[in-house]
């Protein structure tokens, strides 16, 4: 049985080691990540996450991973911008607001397949245009959903989360070993 984590993101390799499980294989896939038309948040990223856990190529044995995280101001999904423009436009559309970070994870193996989506609020503080400026500068809203990360610069603009930290990282550690344990996959030094 090999454990292939089906993203090629940093954040969700980092949070899998906090519960003790390196990956046999890295295999992010390539899938249309593109809204379905009148698409919303929850039920998006759930599709994607599923799409992306059945494009992994793998044995009958083996147990994939994949997660998908989005950014939603109200029925909006803000995916990763494409440059510094619509970053800058997301940050002011989520400044002094409220929004949901809804992270899905899918695990599969063989044919079985199991899900969990996990949504959280995050509120952003009024930010100012110096601010989004001088964030823009550092880069770290590159591939970011929603233009940021609230484990990096961005944290300082965040006063109040509800949820799922991990969750809003990028893989919210409670379900995702509640997922693995149900899907047969041994946790804190349990017995393969």
């Amino acid at each position: 049985m090999a454990f292939i984590l089906g993203s090629g993101s940093p954040r969700r390799l980092d949070l899998l080691a906090q519960l003790g499980v390196q990956p046999d294989a890295i295999c992010p896939p390539d899938i249309d990540e593109t809204p379905l038309k009148g698409e919303l948040p929850v039920p998006y990223c759930s599709r994607i996450a599923r799409e992306k856990v059945q494009a992994v190529q793998a044995d009958a044995g083996d147990i994939v991973l994949c997660a998908d995280t989005t950014v939603a101001l109200g029925r909006r999904i803000l995916g990763k911008p494409e440059n510094a423009g619509q970053a800058a436009e997301f940050l002011h559309a989520l400044s002094g607001r409220r929004h949901r970070v809804v992270t899905s994870v899918a695990v599969r193996c063989g044919e079985r397949l199991l899900q969990r989506d996990v949504v959280s609020q995050v509120k952003v503080k009024r930010l100012s245009d110096t601010e989004v400026n001088a964030y823009l500068a550092t880069g770290d809203w590159h591939g970011k959903a929603g233009a940021y990360a609230i484990q990096g610069p961005a944290g300082a603009f965040v006063p109040w989360i509800s949820g799922s930290f991990t969750g809003i990282v990028g893989l919210p550690l409670s379900e995702t070993a509640g997922l693995l344990q149900a899907i047969g996959y041994p946790l804190y030094g349990e017995a393969p």
